[in-house]
């Protein structure tokens, strides 16, 4: 009875959750490359390395896309490296200012609404509004979750003994395409098991609260919130622009030199605005996972919650700040890359095939209840 109602929420789930499926795995094969792909394809992200001290500040940034754009607000500045351009965010506008971070120079100007934007929203919410397509891929990933281990349970064998890893194990490429098919679908979704999981996992964590908060729980919980002095000095009256792109600039050297650990001249820095008290950085960015800061406009000093280094990290903040990297397989480099690209194919095919199965079984089954009709004389 465990066995058969384990097979019905298979079948039934799998066909409810399928096209959501396919298209989670199809542009999340897209996306684990999309800055490899863009690094190859395009002529102004990377740039000829030179030394760290030869790197123009965020108010040199500033000034050459302000010459460039002046009716556009800049945000922010992204620096990746010294082998790569600046990428400068725009408020209220789609498009990406390229900027090389040794002559200022604006390399191009591109429109963020591109082809791996669009696979981007189709791996979020299904190109559907926003709220609706969120909540189908949250619940399709966690059907997707169900599915895992009800498959896992149907694929175990019954007996271990020699017949039975062979079809576990292996596909028998020379029988005809029905037994090819099972053995794509059964064999290959055990190899992705694993992978899956993960995705599937750090997906829900992504999609509901109520999971992540339970993960916290689970893990131990954040580490006590060190408190954070008051600051009693007298707050400075509105600066003008040359004081706050100071402000970048001296945020972005401290980063550099007194806070970064890994991957020390790719740095993020937010420039102020008028009301801003607080200034937004991020630094370590490296393998998929960050360090976000936050410093006092007035003080430079670090303010709200101060995030170490990963490495100094306990299991419950290791795990959120790396669940974006053990999402897309930025967690290993370019080894990882390639497993998750193939473990995301495999979970995108899983549908079809077992679709195929079942419609093989429906047709075999009709077969088998037709009446043979009588001779007339």
């Amino acid at each position: 009875m465990l066995s058969k109602i384990n097979a019905w929420l298979h079948l039934w789930l799998g066909i409810a959750a399928g096209i959501p499926v396919i298209i989670l795995g199809i542009t999340g094969c897209v996306l684990v490359f999309e800055h490899d792909i863009k690094e190859l394809t395009t002529n102004y992200i990377q740039v000829t390395a030179q030394k760290s001290e030869e790197q123009l500040p965020p108010s040199a940034i500033y000034k050459s896309v302000k010459a460039t754009l002046p009716d556009y607000e800049i945000a922010s500045s992204w620096y990746y490296g010294l082998d790569k351009s600046v990428k400068v965010s725009l408020d209220h506008s789609d498009s990406l200012v390229y900027v090389n971070p040794y002559t200022a120079e604006v390399l191009a100007i591109v429109n963020h609404e591109d082809f791996f934007h669009f696979m981007d929203e189709g791996h979020r919410h299904l190109w559907m509004p926003t709220k609706i397509g969120r909540q189908v891929v949250g619940w399709s990933t966690f059907i997707f979750f169900i599915l895992l281990i009800t498959g896992l349970v149907l694929w175990w064998p019954k007996k271990w003994n020699r017949r039975s890893r062979e079809q576990s194990f292996t596909i028998k490429w020379k029988a005809k395409f029905k037994r090819v098919n099972y053995d794509l679908h059964n064999v290959l979704g055990f190899y992705a098991l694993t992978i899956a999981f993960v995705m599937c996992f750090t997906g829900l964590i992504m999609s509901f609260p109520w999971i992540r908060s339970s993960v916290v729980w689970m893990t131990g919980g954040y580490p006590n919130k060190p408190k954070t002095e008051k600051n009693n000095k007298p707050e400075l009256p509105d600066q003008p622009l040359n004081d706050a792109l100071v402000v970048a600039d001296q945020i972005w050297y401290k980063v550099r030199h007194e806070y970064a650990k890994f991957n020390k001249e790719a740095v993020i820095v937010h420039y102020p605005e008028k009301d801003d008290k607080a200034v937004y950085a991020c630094t370590d960015m490296a393998n998929g996972s960050w360090r976000d800061l936050n410093f006092d406009r007035n003080t430079l000093e670090l303010t709200g919650r101060k995030q170490g280094p990963i490495d100094e990290a306990n299991t419950t903040e290791w795990l959120m700040r790396s669940n974006y990297a053990l999402h897309t397989g930025f967690i290993g480099g370019m080894t990882t890359k390639i497993i998750y690209f193939i473990a995301s194919l495999i979970c995108a095919t899983l549908p079809i095939t077992g679709f195929y199965i079942w419609w093989g079984k429906k047709k075999k089954s009709t077969k088998k209840t037709r009446r043979p009709q009588l001779a007339t004389t």
